[in-house]
């Protein structure tokens, strides 16, 4: 059967695009610069995507273009037991997709409820209690939240009508998607530099201290965040790789992408600190009392600034609606890659693959839908994104770099792009990449075995680590086919 085409070169980059930009643009990226030293925290950040987030960008729509095969055949066809770290990352976009959904589905909530801006007298107390009706501890698991689960409900229908139909339904969504984030994304911007106080905000986001370069975490960050941010490690760009002609061009493509996805977590920084600065200002306090990160910037910090601007309304639904589509085209991305998979291993038509992994994801996400949700979801992801997430990313550089051959690739990369790179890629593939992520690993263990995980109980901190586990036992015990002749 003839493979999926991308209708245009233009499509696959939006896809590969919204894929990258995910909420962790919105709210990692911009408290992470004003965390560690400002404006100088775009060397280390730049650096990070020089040496690593490029030549992964490089190293996985190589490898899925070349082969025109999804994760799990692409690394067996370099050789069969490999295609164990095709799962694996498929394991692990998968876990992710089952809580990012719900997040999308925080995110559908507050959309809706801009009409009112029902959170203005306690945001803190309208998202904890209201929203999510929070238990006291995990070990409180409650009850089913009826408002998550139907948002979730939502959320799922919305990404199995995006997949169904493979690229051409993606290209379908991406092509719409696309300009009108883009448009709702300026539009706050110009809204957020122009209020009362945001220059003191932004001051604060970009002024610099070139004293932090010299503390190894400010490194650490950059590097963490530059993997995270590009979506690499999942197979989704292996799967919408495979998608292209073999001859496009892929050097330009990566390089499109990482600052693509770069320049949109800069800008995000302006509407995130341009708002918090007017907040600062219109409270009369510091802003380092306003600055947060995570869940709690998006849904109790931010949401208090816009109940504080004129036309509170109608711009917490601008906020809330860029949230709501950033974070529909990252969670139907993987599950696209897992579909593809499937695609290549079976005869089953594409929408019933679409449909059996969506229900499963849902059914997998209700826990996030508890009492107890946002606790199940902070241990998950922070032991799904700390170790295997990075251990994806260790395992495809030895494969490719030192099995496959890294020279062999970049020969290839080079016969298709216009932009040519040299043997500092290989050194990268072979010896940095692997080595940089090996260390992050290792100061994250030392932080672990130092003190559990925000105080969880050990109970919750088995569960993190059986979420490690798990995926490289199920991953590298599925039974290995051999793979076809020539292949």
């Amino acid at each position: 059967m003839q493979r999926e085409r991308w209708p245009t070169r233009l499509t696959f980059l939006f896809a590969a695009v919204t894929s990258a930009i995910g909420l962790g643009n919105v709210w990692r990226f911009p408290y992470l610069t004003y965390k560690y030293g400002g404006g100088a925290f775009l060397l280390p950040y730049l650096i990070a995507l020089v040496v690593a987030g490029i030549p992964l960008l490089i190293l996985e729509f190589a490898l899925g273009q070349k082969l025109q095969k999804g994760a799990v055949d692409a690394f067996a066809s370099i050789k069969r037991r490999f295609s164990g770290i095709g799962w694996l990352a498929l394991f692990v976009g998968f876990i992710v997709i089952s809580y990012y959904a719900v997040v999308m589905g925080w995110a559908l909530i507050y959309f809706f409820a801009s009409v009112g801006v029902p959170w203005k007298s306690d945001t803190k107390s309208y998202f904890f209690s209201n929203v999510l009706h929070l238990s006291d501890s995990i070990s409180s698991i409650g009850t089913i939240v009826p408002a998550v689960f139907i948002a979730l409900l939502i959320s799922w229908i919305a990404i199995y009508f995006s997949v169904w139909k493979g690229t051409k339904s993606v290209s379908k969504v991406v092509n719409w998607t696309v300009p009108i984030a883009g448009i709702l994304f300026i539009a706050m911007i110009i809204r957020s530099v122009t209020l009362n106080g945001s220059l003191t905000g932004l001051s604060f986001y970009l002024k610099p201290d070139f004293s932090a370069l010299l503390d190894s975490e400010v490194w650490i960050a950059a590097f963490s965040q530059i993997f995270f941010s590009l979506s690499v490690g999942f197979g989704v760009l292996i799967a919408y790789a495979s998608f292209n002609k073999p001859t496009n061009d892929i050097a330009k493509n990566a390089v499109i992408v990482g600052v693509s996805d770069t320049l949109f977590s800069i800008l995000a920084g302006f509407i995130i600190f341009g708002t918090l600065g007017f907040m600062a200002t219109a409270q009369n306090v510091p802003i380092e009392q306003v600055a947060a990160s995570g869940p709690g910037l998006a849904f109790v910090v931010f949401p208090k600034a816009l109940s504080l601007m004129p036309f509170a309304a109608f711009f917490s639904m601008l906020f809330f609606l860029i949230l709501v589509v950033i974070a529909y085209d990252s969670a139907f991305s993987l599950v696209e890659a897992i579909d593809t998979v499937v695609m290549d291993k079976t005869k089953i038509r594409r929408e019933i693959i679409a449909l059996v992994v969506c229900v499963i994801a849902f059914l997998s996400g209700i826990i996030f839908t508890t009492n107890a949700g946002l606790y199940f979801l902070d241990v998950i992801d922070h032991f799904v994104n700390s170790y295997t997430l990075l251990a994806v990313g260790i395992l495809q550089c030895i494969a490719v770099g030192w099995v496959f051959g890294a020279d062999k690739l970049r020969v290839y990369v080079n016969k298709v792009s216009d932009i040519k790179i040299g043997k500092w890629w290989n050194f990268m593939i072979k010896y940095a990449i692997p080595v940089i992520l090996t260390f992050i690993v290792v100061t994250q263990l030392t932080k672990e075995f130092a003190a559990p995980y925000e105080n969880y109980p050990q109970w919750a901190i088995w569960l993190g680590w059986v979420s490690v586990v798990a995926p490289f036992v199920i991953a590298f015990l599925i039974p290995q086919k051999s793979v076809q002749k020539g292949q």
